[in-house]
């Protein structure tokens, strides 16, 4: 396991707050001076009582209640400042943490849990920001506090604050053996509560699933399974900070006990007054809250520590897939795509594209079919880019993929994909998905365009009607509807259809079916199809197995030919063909 801290690490996102933190550790300073001065003025007080001098211990008072009004605005202007910086921080941090986590490749997405990504983005960046703003609110006062409160009391009898900082090393041991157990605790703690996020993250994605199949005990017994081991890992910690307490504490009340006797004898030989001893006292007092609290801060240090360990261990994946230095910007193309030898792993020995090639011509409709895990979906995800091709190449009107920018090849590439995913927000906002100022019109014809208006229309708010976590209140047909929409208003010269009409209904497929004919007008289209009318009308029909194109050509050709494809087409379509004839008989 790693001990050595990661703080450091967070330099870069303090630096720019480093104005406003000087300003309050200037308020800071204001703040400490006025602690020996309580103390003179406690010990001030007590002389006046024993005399009995009402008049003195009235502007005593008055100067005390200045004292404390001083401080309190210093304090004011330490505390607001801190939080404005340690709130800024956690803001640049968790927006930077968010920014890499959008360039990793889908790879990484794969194997990750949502649910603790998203508790590093929320809870331990937010516990970073707590630790941030209590070291320069709470820690650095505390310990300026303990400095200037200790050097007034070795100013009143050095003699006596020598040996009672005896103790001291004692302490600092104690509490840095305890901070190590509590980090060891907090990492496990962390990871059962990222592992609880990332269980309910699941569970509630797949709710319908779980009462589907009247799973709730099992889901139920597995959330227990996993709070409990989180509740055990949490009470662990809390009892290891509970005995340091009452450890720390004991130490403190004979510390003070110690003092009274040797404060005792220096009075005893002359060496301390009744006055100072009070004003030495009253010392040892604003020593107990700064102690207690350095105590509290370094647990506070090394549970934290966990949480920056995560969010910098996130921070320093690399993307699988990364731009060139000197990419450039693919200008507007004519659509001719062309695979070279390209050969591509998920796992290193297990080729899911083997030595591939082949060229699309610009406005060719080619249909990709074959078997489940032949590779037809990874070779259009080569496309944009989603991951890289091991080796071989890949060029859009001759322009090798790898020397343009993501943003402007995928600027170029649409995508109606089997599964659409709608956000939250208004109908339009997810048509004109990515783009923060949009034309509504366009947004508008984009929906006629993908037979979606109507619908759209008969809603209640119309193109402002709120969709839901994922579209879960429109239907399948209208969801997809809506990505072809997205698909039409991005007016890509390259479209990818990933089985986008497979899961729907006839009905809804028809409509779909019809918005799609528009859309692949003019464009170079490739088609992963499991309906027989889509394959019928494309230009071109490859056939994949094991990642390989087995055969090429049109539908016809390739039945002519009966081999692979006439047999794929025979078993894959048959319930179509049989349907097909009946229609016919019939008529």
């Amino acid at each position: 396991m790693k001990n050595r801290s990661s703080y450091w690490q967070l330099i870069p996102f303090i630096r720019p707050q480093s104005l406003i933190i000087v300003w309050a550790l200037v308020y800071t300073l204001i703040f400490t001076v006025f602690w020996p001065i309580k103390a003179w003025l406690a010990g001030e007080v007590s002389q006046y009582i024993g005399r009995g001098d009402p008049s003195s211990i009235a502007r005593l008072a008055g100067l005390t209640a200045i004292v404390f009004l001083l401080q309190g605005v210093a304090q004011y202007g330490q505390d607001s400042l801190m939080a404005k910086a340690a709130l800024n921080i956690t803001l640049e941090l968790r927006k930077s943490a968010y920014s890499h986590l959008q360039k990793l490749s889908l790879n990484y997405f794969e194997q990750a849990k949502t649910g603790d990504l998203t508790y590093r983005l929320t809870e331990d960046i937010d516990r970073i920001g707590e630790v941030i703003n209590q070291f320069f609110h709470d820690f650095v006062p505390c310990i300026l506090q303990l400095v200037v409160v200790l050097g007034y009391m070795l100013w009143l009898n050095w003699q006596l604050t020598i040996a009672t900082l005896i103790l001291a090393p004692v302490m600092g041991f104690i509490i840095g053996a305890f901070g190590e157990k509590l980090l060891e605790y907090s990492r496990r703690s962390q990871n059962r509560i990222s592992n609880l996020s990332a269980l309910l993250t699941e569970v509630l994605a797949g709710i319908r699933l779980v009462q589907a199949f009247a799973a709730e005990s099992y889901e139920l017994e597995r959330f227990i399974h996993e709070a409990e081991a989180n509740r055990q890992a949490k009470y662990r910690a809390e009892k290891a900070k509970a005995f340091q307490f009452v450890v720390v504490g004991f130490l403190l009340v004979m510390t003070v006990l110690f003092i009274f006797f040797l404060g005792s004898w220096q009075i005893s030989v002359g060496n301390l007054t009744g006055k100072d001893f009070v004003s030495y006292i009253t010392g040892v007092a604003l020593l107990i809250d700064p102690i207690t609290h350095t105590t509290s801060n370094y647990n506070g240090f090394k549970e934290g520590q966990a949480s920056v360990d995560k969010v910098f261990e996130l921070l320093a994946i690399k993307p699988a897939v990364i731009e060139k230095e000197q990419a450039i910007a693919l200008q507007s193309v004519t659509g001719k795509v062309e695979y070279v030898a390209v050969s591509f792993s998920y796992q290193k020995g297990i080729r899911v594209i083997n030595n591939l090639s082949l060229l699309a011509h610009p406005g060719e409709t080619i249909a990709l079919v074959g078997s489940s895990g032949a590779g037809k979906s990874t070779l259009v995800n080569l496309l944009p880019r989603f991951y890289n091709a091991d080796r071989g190449k890949i060029l859009i009107d001759g322009v090798n993929i790898q020397d343009v920018t993501l943003k402007s090849l995928r600027e170029q590439i649409g995508i109606v994909p089997q599964e659409n995913t709608l956000f939250s927000g208004t109908i339009a906002q997810n048509i004109a998905f990515g783009k923060t100022n949009f034309d509504f019109q366009a947004v508008e014809s984009a929906a006629k365009i993908a037979n979606a208006h109507q619908f759209i229309s008969e809603l209640p708010q119309g193109y402002f009607t709120y969709v839901g976590e994922r579209g879960v209140n429109l239907s399948g047909g209208q969801r997809q509807r809506i990505a072809i929409a997205r698909a039409i208003l991005l007016d890509p010269r390259i479209l990818i259809l990933d089985e986008a009409t497979s899961a729907l209904d006839s009905e809804s497929e028809a409509l779909v079916q019809e918005a799609l004919e528009r859309i692949m007008q003019d464009r170079t289209v490739f088609v992963i199809a499991h309906r027989l009318a889509t394959v019928r009308r494309a230009d071109r029909i490859l056939v994949l197995e094991k990642g390989q194109v087995v055969e090429s050509g049109s539908h016809q050709q390739l039945l002519n030919k009966n081999g692979v494809y006439a047999r794929f087409y025979t078993r894959q379509f048959q319930d179509e063909i049989i349907g097909d004839r009946a229609i016919n008989e019939t008529n």
